[in-house]
């Protein structure tokens, strides 16, 4: 059965086994709807039980024909016994440490001193020519 959730607006669908369980449950607790869960924001939708029942219309046979046989249990595979075998018991001998080996002095590196580096020649500023400076306006006499 396809539905549209009604919050986030995502599709997804309730598969057979989940509508006829749906049902089963609404029928004998009197029930109206089902609240189907969005995949997505986990919300409740409510789905009516008449739309239920268009999707599933022959839900009752079913329900007697599962009722009647039961589906199988699932064998669960049952692991074979361990068998312990008589643990081997061999004496090891002790090892012996190897002589440590004495340590060479490291050997000095040379450092070269670099010259000091030379500190930035100061910018002299040059001074840009002055411009000329605009006359004043002339003030139209009366």
């Amino acid at each position: 059965m396809n539905l549209r959730c009604f919050y986030c607006q995502t599709p997804f669908t309730l598969g057979r086994a989940e509508v006829l369980g749906a049902i089963q449950r609404m029928h004998a607790e009197n029930l109206h709807h089902y609240d189907a869960h969005c995949p997505r924001c986990r919300r409740a939708n409510s789905v009516a039980r008449e739309r239920l029942e268009l999707a599933f219309p022959n839900w009752r046979q079913v329900a007697e024909e599962q009722a009647a046989n039961p589906p199988a249990p699932t064998p669960v595979p049952v692991p074979a016994p361990v068998v312990e075998k008589p643990a081997v018991t061999a004496v090891a001998e002790p090892v012996k440490a190897a002589p440590k080996a004495a340590k060479k002095p490291a050997a000095k590196k040379t450092t070269e001193k670099k010259p000091a580096a030379k500190p930035a020649a100061k910018k002299t500023a040059t001074k840009t020519a002055a411009k000329p400076k605009s006359k004043p306006a002339v003030s139209k006499k009366k």
